[in-house]
């Protein structure tokens, strides 16, 4: 098992192996993962845990409401947001709030390297890092809202 990092990473994804083989993933970088949530309800009693980080999934089991979760999670409880889906296109010029995209399928080298930067920008740490080359950044006006 990997040292433990600094993050609480909150996972918003209806496919339940999906989700699971994700947090399994982060776990074994040794970050915290805070549950999985499926849908609108799930996601905002689960944003209540604080978590750093949320990875979100655009359909979800109530309909494409990841991009309104993700916005959301960004202003009304201060996550740093990063979108997982395969259907990229569907998020357009970007969500406010959210930092950018990394599409399915992905491995888990692209997870850490994703999940290691988001955590960056929400500390804001000093030399910031480069942002990996699998995640798709949005415009950075749509990081703050």
């Amino acid at each position: 098992m990997a040292e433990k990092t600094a993050g609480r990473i909150m996972i918003v994804e209806d496919e339940i192996i999906v989700a699971m083989d994700l947090e399994a993933t982060l776990e074994d970088f040794g970050f915290e993962s805070v549950g999985i949530a499926a849908d609108m309800p799930g996601t905002y009693r689960l944003a209540a845990t604080n978590p750093d980080v949320a990875l979100v999934d655009v359909n979800l089991r109530d309909g494409p409401t990841g991009p309104e979760i993700g916005e959301r999670l960004a202003r009304e409880f201060g996550v740093t947001v990063v979108f997982m889906t395969a259907n990229p296109c569907m998020l357009k010029n970007g969500v406010p709030g959210a930092i950018g995209v990394l599409s399915k399928p992905y491995d888990a080298r692209n997870i850490k390297e994703t999940v290691d930067y988001a955590l960056s920008m929400k500390h804001k740490r000093v030399p910031a890092t480069i942002p990996p080359p699998a995640l798709a950044m949005f415009a950075p006006a749509s990081h703050r809202f």
